[in-house]
Order: structure tokens, then sequence, then C-alpha cells
């Protein structure tokens, strides 16, 4: 579901979901303009007809097939890449979408559902709510999240003293464009959250773990979601695409594996292993 919220007057928000490609996504425009729901809607169209064209066929892919990643792995990358060059395409042909970008997060389950590949670009999160538990998957593309990340010495007094809406990484935005791949092995009754941060800037993980396992029915339960956000005063448009593994090949254990550790893919470049580690804390001069 998707909606507006009470302060905007258009919605810059596209979402999809292709059930027959066990694809979902969520993408979060911004820009000058109208040029914001310009890009996510480019974005999402985009996803959609790779996916329709490539899945399980033998069509011809816009970049090549990287050798170190799983097929499923590939078939994200390529769209989000596809999707970033097709907006940054238009984005030059006028002025009023110049400039123009999305967030988008996107999911992508195997045949038999034990699997899922999650890639992001920009804010837009995914969340892994598995019985009394709810995990972000994905790390926001913001100054403040890059901030925490590569300088975790900061304090929290330091951090909140940044510019909290500053994206660091979108589509559309350069010719190419940094992907975060996740991969996560699913287990029966796992549900999946992809959202923009209409949701996330008003309602807490907490909340969105009781909303969602509290309700059975998954519309329901975004329905929800999106009536919390109006509740604390829908100042963003809210997105929210949720989806359930009711049946895996495995039978679930009493362990929780953690997902494979997020890695970042250049345009054009091999995988080269996890994401980098932050730095260590520069070491302060001594006084003679």
């Amino acid at each position: 579901m998707t909606d507006v919220g009470l302060q905007r007057d258009h919605n810059e928000d596209s979402l999809l979901v292709m059930p027959e490609y066990r694809v979902i996504a969520v993408a979060d425009g911004m820009g000058g303009h109208r040029s914001g729901d310009v890009a996510s809607q480019l974005a999402v169209s985009t996803l959609q007809d790779f996916f329709a064209m490539t899945v399980g066929r033998d069509g011809t892919w816009p970049f090549p097939a990287d050798p170190n990643l799983s097929d499923e792995e590939n078939y994200v990358v390529t769209g989000l890449r596809l999707a970033n060059r097709r907006i940054f395409d238009r984005s030059l042909k006028t002025m009023a979408d110049f400039g123009m970008g999305t967030t988008v997060v996107a999911a992508l389950f195997t045949e038999t559902a034990e699997r899922v590949t999650i890639g992001h670009v920009g804010d837009s999160r995914c969340y892994r709510i598995r019985g009394g538990e709810i995990l972000q998957l994905t790390r926001d593309h913001s100054l403040v999240s890059d901030a925490a990340y590569m300088a975790p010495w900061m304090s929290d007094e330091e951090v909140r003293q940044l510019p909290p809406n500053v994206i660091t990484r979108a589509l559309g935005i350069r010719e190419d464009v940094l992907v975060d791949l996740v991969t996560d092995e699913t287990r029966a009754g796992d549900i999946y959250l992809l959202c923009s941060d209409g949701l996330t800037g008003l309602v807490s993980d907490d909340q969105i773990h009781e909303v969602v396992t509290t309700l059975d029915d998954l519309e329901a339960a975004c329905s929800a979601l999106i009536q919390r956000a109006n509740f604390f005063g829908g100042s963003d448009n809210i997105t929210v695409v949720v989806a359930k593994v009711e049946n895996v090949d495995d039978p679930f254990e009493a362990t929780q594996p953690v997902p494979k550790a997020a890695r970042t893919i250049a345009e054009d470049s091999t995988d080269d292993g996890d994401l980098e580690k932050p730095p260590k804390k520069p070491e302060e001069k001594k006084k003679e």
C-alpha cells in the first residue's frame, strides 16, 4: 500500500509487486517540481520490464553478469543499474527533470523461497520479522547513517547535529551507481517488510514489529502501519510492501542465521568482498 500522507500534495513513492517472479520493491522519489514521482515510477517500471523479460528467459542483458554473484544477485544488481541509467538519461533531457533521483529497495525470492536477495540504494529499508525479533537488513545511505558507520567514535550528540534528511546515494544522480546487496536464508513464517522513510521516520521498529505480528492479514498490517504513521503526523508519503514466507523445504531450525554481510557492488566491477570496515579512530597527536 502507498499513501500520500497528511502534509504532501502528491505522492512521489512507487511500489512493485510481481508474485509471478517473486519480486517486490519500493522507491521514494526526490527532486524539484514533480520529477520525484517520475523517477520513482521509472525505477519500478524498469525493474518490472527487466524481470519480465529476463527471469527464466535467455534474453540479452544490458550489463555483463558478474561471475562472483549468484543468479538472484545478478538479477537484482543489473535491474537496479538499468533503472539508474534510465533515470539519469531522462534527467538530462529537460530542466524540469534535471537532478531528479529516487531511493529504492528491491527483494527477489528464489523459486522455492528458501533464500531472498535484497538490493538497495538510499534510505528505503528492508526489515525481517522472525518471531519476537525485527531486524533491519539494509543500512541507510544517509549522512547520519554514514557518519555513525564510518566514524563510530562520534557521540550521539554530534550525530544529532548532522542534517537528518541528506541522502548520500540514490538512483539517477550519477551515470553509475553503487548497489548494496544482502542475501538472507529464510524460515517458514518469516515476514519481509519494505518501506519508504515516510514510515520509519515516524514509526519505531518496535511498533512496526507489534503491528505486523498482531495482525495475521498482510493487507491489514500495511493499512495499520500507514494509519500509525499518519497518526504521528503523516509528514511524508508512506509506502509499505509486506511478503510472508509460508513454507520452505528446510524444516525450521532453532538457530537464526545471520544474514550474509552486505556488499557494495559498483558498476563495471567485480565483487571485492564484504563491505569495507569502518576506519579506526584517528590517533591524536601527542603534545610535546
